[in-house]
């Protein structure tokens, strides 16, 4: 089995550089599962139903979430009832719409995937232990599939790394997102978990984490509140591609993509 897991889409750039390069990757190589993170799909912060059906039209099998999920409130009219956009899986069960994993079908044949998104805290908003909520999925799926991929959307390198050693041998695949800037650590676990710090960005390529370095710059130099925004240019198409073994459910190969586009 391989999977194509995409990098934080960010904004219309991040929309374009998949409509664009995806065709080209797909016709080099053939994948089971297509994922991407698009919680900044929408304007670079948060996702629309008309963007989310964007992503699926141009080949999406899955979209994942993080923190901006709840950014553009179109979220709350379709997230409920649509079972191929997961946010993470440790907010308040009790409380929050949608879903934090989910089990997907390939097109063609039996192949079946489970996917569980997770939030991370340290350098982020309050949210519940992503440990226990990652045993908590794992349980409620563990009779239906063992081939498992963790989309970890967190901030500080430590904790990622600390999931995917946690969850070794446990899953399939442990994908960091959130920082927008690809690592460089892609590695199989020792008992065979598929594992990366962070995958990326898939956004404009000469830009401060997908926006134009206008504003972060005054931010950061004058401590004062300015607009972001996102222009065009050069985009920049960040992947990792994962190879499972589907019969022990254990990874064999994580490779990076970074392409200029």
């Amino acid at each position: 089995m391989r999977i194509l897991f995409i990098g934080d889409i960010v904004g219309k750039p991040g929309r374009s550089c998949l409509k664009s390069y995806l065709p080209r990757l797909k016709n080099k190589q053939s994948f089971d599962f297509i994922i991407a993170n698009g919680e900044n799909a929408a304007g670079g912060a948060g996702i629309t139903e008309n963007v989310f059906t964007e992503l699926r039209k141009l080949g999406v099998d899955l979209v994942t979430g993080g923190n901006h999920i709840w950014d553009q409130k179109d979220i709350f009219n379709f997230i409920e009832g649509e079972p191929r956009m997961i946010r993470p899986a440790n907010y308040p069960v009790e409380t929050t719409p949608g879903r934090g994993s989910v089990i997907i079908e390939a097109k063609k044949g039996t192949k079946k995937l489970a996917v569980i998104n997770l939030i991370g805290r340290v350098f982020m908003k309050p949210a519940d232990c992503p440990f226990r909520s990652a045993d908590r999925e794992l349980a409620l799926l563990k009779d239906k599939t063992n081939l498992i991929l963790v989309d970890f959307h967190a901030e500080a390198t430590s904790e990622k790394q600390a999931l995917g050693w946690y969850l070794d041998g446990r899953v399939s695949a442990v994908l960091g997102t959130h920082s927008h800037v690809q690592t460089a650590d892609e590695r199989i676990l020792p008992k065979r978990t598929a594992y990366i710090t962070d995958v990326g960005m898939t956004g404009l390529y000469d830009s401060i984490l997908g926006v134009d370095k206008s504003g972060p710059l005054k931010r950061f130099m004058t401590q004062l509140p300015h607009r972001l925004s996102i222009s065009d240019g050069r985009k920049v198409f960040n992947a990792v591609s994962v190879e499972i073994d589907e019969e022990n459910c254990a990874a064999v190969s994580i490779k990076r993509i970074y392409e200029i586009i």
